[in-house]
């Protein structure tokens, strides 16, 4: 668990890049941070991780302030997943980036090997190959790679997206969701809502070093208050949906819909809901013609049974005559 409580800190003693921020981070969340560029995103990361220390309030590590913890320690306990691989890759293969960390802890051996052969295996490496001539993709799935194969109970992604392609978004994102529902503790760095949408279940949005909202994801990212505040726009069908909820006569389920599924399913289930109202009508329409001839027949036969008895009338005046 990582608690933050009443923290401040800044970079030169003097400007504060955050300021009194508390939450709580348990374990097994999946959490995503998001705002503007200078929100204090990436500082309260570091403050996380024990790269920076707050200059007031407490950051606690499972109870224990990162200022009593060694970096040794930390780094046992929080694995930091950079924005850019490049800046985190420093090895000469694949096989020796991915011991890199079990060496800077001292803990090579027998079974750092056995783990490092599994994640090359897992994700399909080749061992003897050279980081900096892998693809941009590949590099950064090489360096999460090295993090959790020192499995850490948390893990911090910053920007963990940026610069990938489509399938090599979705590729690192599935590793990412796999490692949360095995228990990893999640927290990540993104701009982009849509990311945030399909992976994260919880928010905390921030700026000018401060969180201005903190909770569900899409509760989080359908506050109008909250987008403008953090300049963030929602994920695009959540955006359509909140649109669609201001007309009126607009199907609740729409105006709620938050994935493309939850859209596909409130559309198809109002146009279902179109053709039975239809399909009533028409029944109605059949029921109320159906009532009218009945009505209309009955009404000409009385008026035939009337024309009958008045001639009747006629007949028996002039037979009195």
């Amino acid at each position: 668990m990582i608690e933050f409580k009443n923290v401040s800190a800044s970079y030169d003693g003097e400007l504060a890049v955050l300021a009194d921020v508390s939450f709580t981070v348990n374990d097994g969340d999946f959490v995503a941070f998001v705002g503007t560029n200078g929100a204090g995103k990436s500082t309260t990361m570091r403050l996380a991780n024990g790269l920076l220390k707050p200059t007031s309030g407490e950051v606690l590590i499972d109870g224990v302030p990162t200022t009593s913890l060694k970096t040794s320690e930390l780094a046992r306990r929080i694995g930091f997943l950079f924005q850019n691989p490049d800046r985190q890759i420093c090895c000469n293969t694949v096989r020796e980036e991915l011991m890199f960390g079990f060496a800077a802890l001292g803990e090579e051996g027998l079974e750092a090997e056995a783990r490092v052969d599994a994640m090359i295996e897992r994700f399909g490496f080749d061992a003897d190959a050279e980081p900096y001539l892998l693809n941009r993709g590949t590099r950064q799935l090489l360096a999460l790679a090295s993090i959790i194969v020192l499995a850490p109970p948390t893990i911090i992604l910053d920007e963990p997206t940026t610069g990938l392609d489509f399938r090599e978004c979705v590729k690192v994102m599935d590793v990412v969701r796999e490692l949360n529902e095995n228990g990893t503790t999640v927290i990540m760095v993104c701009h982009d809502m849509e990311v945030v949408g399909d992976f994260a279940r919880r928010v905390i949005a921030m700026t000018a070093g401060r969180v201005v909202a903190d909770g569900p994801t899409f509760e989080v990212l359908r506050d109008g208050r909250v987008l403008k505040e953090a300049h963030i726009l929602p994920p695009q069908v959540t955006e359509v949906s909140l649109i669609l909820g201001r007309e009126a006569g607009c199907p609740a389920a729409v105006a709620e819909a938050n994935t493309v599924a939850q859209m596909v399913t409130a559309v198809a289930q109002a146009k279902q809901m179109e053709y039975a109202a239809v399909a009533e009508a028409a029944a109605l329409v059949d029921d109320v013609a159906a009532a009218l001839t009945v009505e209309a027949a009955v009404a000409r036969d009385a008026i035939v049974e009337a024309e009958a008895a008045l001639g009747d009338a006629g007949a028996d005046e002039e037979g009195g005559r």
